[in-house]
């Protein structure tokens, strides 16, 4: 189970800083993504870490302005957002994939098998 807080609300230009707490499994050993979805779109990727050596990458909308973290201590994955803007206003989900997950497929919602219940992040002017 991926749990991550409800709400966020920030001002354009602002930080926020959202993490995902992993219940019953080990997140080093599991694939992350971060996904974004914005009303009435479809859920896009916005970034991900790769298990073990923890290697990160982004998609370009986000690349420079977000970076993505594992704490392993506390079995949590972070994503920490600057530079925000109105059109980030969005419901942001962590997901895992345990197994293989090459970089091509880090995009795919469909290859995650475990999923947060989103935290909704507005982004006001």
């Amino acid at each position: 189970q991926l749990v991550e807080p409800g709400v966020d609300l920030v001002h354009s230009g602002g930080s926020l800083r959202l993490s995902c707490v992993a219940a019953g499994f080990t997140l080093k050993y599991f694939g992350i993504g971060w996904f974004h979805q914005a009303p009435g779109k479809v859920r896009e990727w916005s970034s991900g870490i790769r298990k073990l050596d923890g290697i990160t990458d982004f998609s370009d909308s986000v690349k420079g302005r977000f970076i993505a973290s594992r704490d392993n201590a506390k079995n949590t994955v972070n994503l920490q957002m600057s530079g925000l803007k109105p059109k980030d206003t969005a419901n942001y989900f962590c997901a895992a994939k345990k197994g293989p997950l090459p970089r091509r497929d880090w995009p795919d919602t469909r290859v995650y098998d475990s999923w947060g219940q989103g935290t909704q992040v507005t982004v006001r002017n």
